[in-house]
């Protein structure tokens, strides 16, 4: 689906993210799991509960067809998500470190074979909102997002404890390249004439260069912009906590070059690539 760009194939790294996961976890202090991270309210332990409740819906819905917990009356995807969510962490404070590490590395061979399985092209089990709210994600956008949250709670977990990792390009490039699958939904406010442009560059080892066009009346990824209207360069620490809200849009801005189109380069640095309520 070239709404979507370039098909992501994210199924090999999730292993290896795993592995940098579990070799972190394995070295933390007791005092390490109850420091603060990014996310609010969330200590260490709970952002490692809900990388664990992640995997238990997605082997339970993907492999044993489970529908899991039911919507609220008048909830939305946000308020469900985040109820969920907080339902879980506050249940697994039952449950010790050790029990949590060890749930990772069990079930994570599971969902390997669950994301193995899959047909990259098949329609996505969960769509994928923050690309597209209305179109049907292909299965490989959903893999790769996944792939994406696990890898970001775990630079949540590290920037907590002070422990740099698992960021070189072999691991981030994934993450910035689907986290830019964001951008024709961030410019949709922004109706432009047919053909005009917008580039985003990326600094740094896993960066890059994608753009976004008008395309029959809506922006798409389309190949490196020639003549942009508007043009954003940023470095790639600052795109992916951009994109997971981990700092704010005029953070984000104020460490980014902007040019052209104010309009175009505003709207661009509302990149969103999470359920944001």
């Amino acid at each position: 689906m070239m709404i979507f760009g370039p098909p992501i194939d994210a199924r090999a790294l999730f292993p290896v993210e795993r592995a940098a996961l579990l070799e972190l976890l394995a070295g933390l202090e007791p005092a390490d799991w109850a420091r603060a991270t990014v996310c609010p309210g969330w200590a260490v332990r709970d952002v490692v509960a809900h990388v664990l409740n992640d995997y238990l819906r997605r082997i339970s819905g993907s492999r044993d067809r489970h529908s899991g917990a039911i919507f609220a009356n008048d909830e939305t995807l946000p308020g469900y998500i985040a109820r969920t969510n907080e339902e879980f962490v506050r249940a697994a404070s039952q449950c010790s470190p050790r029990v949590m590490t060890d749930l990772l590395a069990h079930l994570g061979p599971q969902m390997d074979q669950v994301w193995a399985g899959m047909d990259l092209e098949a329609p996505a089990e969960l769509n994928v909102s923050w690309a597209d709210p209305e179109a049907t994600s292909p299965a490989w956008l959903d893999i790769a997002r996944d792939y994406t949250e696990y890898w970001v709670h775990q630079q949540q977990v590290r920037d907590a404890v002070g422990r740099p990792g698992a960021d070189g390009p072999d691991l981030l490039v994934p993450v910035v390249d689907t986290f830019l699958r964001a951008l024709p939904n961030a410019l949709r406010g922004e109706p432009r004439p047919e053909g005009t442009e917008v580039r985003f560059e990326v600094t740094g080892p896993a960066g890059g260069v994608w753009a976004a066009a008008v395309t029959g009346g809506r922006w798409i990824p389309v190949p490196e912009a020639g003549a942009p209207a508007a043009t954003v360069r940023m470095d790639q620490d600052t795109l992916w906590r951009l994109a997971t809200r981990g700092i704010t849009v005029e953070q984000a801005r104020a460490r980014a070059r902007l040019e052209g189109d104010p309009g175009l380069t505003e709207a661009a640095t509302t990149l969103l690539a999470i359920v944001w309520v």
